[in-house]
């Protein structure tokens, strides 16, 4: 990990869902959070990465960044999600870096760039976030 997430967040701050799917932060910079998925067990019935896998990745790291951003005392809530799949993975791990937009008081947008082994693209997707207090 290059960057650990910020003191003020609580060490167990983890989704069930993550869990499930298997994502891993490896990099909390607000300026570019890393995050990784496996394909194995994320398929959908053609043996390629799920889109809902994907679009559950790209809500992971966005919201993560949104929650960086707005600091100590608020979170945040996705209020738009844009997913656009480019090539299909079908093994490995996918790794999505996540970089701002534009981050304000009430909304934060953010670009997610997701990519196969061999550094492949294979999604970008728009996050949009509401910053509400916690």
């Amino acid at each position: 990990m290059t960057t650990s997430p910020p003191a003020w967040i609580p060490q167990d701050a983890r989704s069930p869902l993550d869990d499930k799917l298997g994502i891993e932060v490896l990099d909390y910079s607000p300026d570019r959070l890393v995050a990784t998925m496996p394909v194995s067990g994320n398929e959908q019935p053609f043996g390629l990465l799920h889109g809902g896998a994907t679009c559950s990745l790209v809500e992971t790291i966005g919201s993560w960044a949104a929650v960086i951003g707005a600091g100590p005392g608020n979170r945040a809530v996705g209020v738009e999600l844009n997913a656009s799949y480019l090539r299909p993975a079908t093994e490995g791990t996918v790794t999505a870096v996540c970089t701002p937009v534009r981050r304000g008081r009430t909304l934060a947008t953010f670009l997610v760039e997701v990519t196969d082994e061999r550094g492949r693209p294979t999604a970008s997707a728009r996050l949009t976030c509401a910053i509400v207090p916690a």
